[in-house]
């Protein structure tokens, strides 16, 4: 679930600037036209099950995943869908426990069952545990329910830019608390300018820990997608421009960001990220392990879609609850006892960024 952005500086930006030649086939316009045709909303006749169900995993893999990888696999068979990992598609550094995959598992999940409301039918997912973990929905007739959280999922983002540093008002707060909690997991919101401080030193440890392996810098790079044209075809990855850094070409960006991409210029971008939020939320299990990850999940995007739908941005700050050494660390400093930290989540209002691709739902569908 993790979210990144690398800082190229003004010496970068002007050879970016010079390399205007080069990554003139990479086309913006072509990019957010295809981001926002694979996000068009609507609803089918329920009478044709095959282009439903083909739709309901349209707007599951519009949820968030660790590095835009959508590790997911889909399987449609009458009334029942089937949710599995892509083991393929797993970060083995940043993700050695597979921790993020099934969270992400759970935020398509919930995209779903919000799907499959605003379509007419029910959504009863259950997850099992025994072997590589596989999540379940059985769908049945129910009456037709548009929520605000369906039409939030064409919106939702990761917003990895700065915020208005406003605070949020209590009603809206205790919406997104309502909506964030689930079975064994808990949302706590950190809005106390000194508790944030806190969750703060913990995100610079974890990003400075995370900057200093070379083969979590190798395996983000692999993820990132540095021209218009590279993102649109390969339908993954982190897009250069979703974080406000400028396309080019892979040669270059590559380069780019050995020079500029360093823990002292993450860790100054996170401090002014984090002082500009609203608050920070964290979403913690009751016990670690897959079923209560995936229920972190669905918690998770129940919290982003109601978010979206108030005009209100979040980003992951997940390095404490990553770095396996500074995640009990962290836990043991908000006093979270036995309970795993799943998700650190800073939010507020701001401006969009660009939206991220995806692949064909052909691609998932197995």
């Amino acid at each position: 679930m993790i979210r990144r952005r690398f800082v190229f500086g003004t010496a970068a930006l002007a050879a970016a600037a010079a390399s205007s030649m080069l990554v003139a086939c990479s086309s913006g316009t072509n990019h957010a036209e295809a981001a926002r045709k694979l996000r068009l909303l609507g609803t089918v006749n329920i009478s044709d099950r095959a282009l439903l169900c083909h739709e309901l995993v349209r707007y599951a893999t519009l949820a968030p995943s660790s590095h835009n990888t959508q590790c997911w696999k889909f399987h449609i068979q009458d009334s029942l869908i089937t949710i599995e990992p892509d083991l393929t598609r797993r970060c083995a550094i940043v993700d050695p426990d597979n921790h993020h995959m099934f969270v992400s598992l759970g935020c398509a999940t919930e995209n779903l069952i919000q799907a499959a409301l605003a379509n007419g039918l029910q959504a009863n997912a259950s997850f099992d545990s025994s072997g590589a973990g596989m999540i379940s929905a059985i769908l049945a007739r129910t009456k037709t329910q548009v929520s605000p959280m369906f039409q939030a999922i064409s919106e939702r983002q990761c917003t990895r830019g700065d915020f208005d540093g406003k605070p949020l008002a209590v009603e809206d707060i205790r919406l997104l608390e309502q909506v964030g909690r689930g079975n064994g997991v808990h949302l706590i919101f950190l809005t106390e300018r000194s508790a944030m401080e806190k969750v703060l030193e913990y995100v610079v440890a974890g990003n400075t820990n995370q900057m200093n392996d070379p083969a979590f810098v190798n395996e983000l790079k692999t993820w990132i997608r540095f021209s218009h044209d590279e993102a649109v075809f390969t339908g993954d990855g982190l897009f250069s421009g979703s974080s406000g850094n400028p396309a080019m070409p892979r040669w270059l960006g590559s380069r780019m960001m050995d020079l500029f991409y360093t823990s002292k210029s993450e860790n100054e971008r996170y401090t002014q990220q984090i002082r500009s939020s609203a608050g920070i939320a964290l979403f913690v299990s009751e016990v670690n392990d897959k079923t209560h990850w995936v229920e972190a999940g669905r918690c998770y995007e129940r919290f982003a879609l109601q978010a979206t739908a108030l005009g209100i941005r979040n980003a992951f700050l997940n390095q404490p609850v990553e770095v396996g050494s500074i995640r009990p660390q962290f836990a043991s400093a908000l006093n979270l006892g036995h309970w795993r930290p799943d998700l650190v989540v800073r939010f507020g209002r701001g401006p969009t960024m660009p939206l991220s691709m995806r692949r064909p739902v052909e691609s998932v569908i197995v």
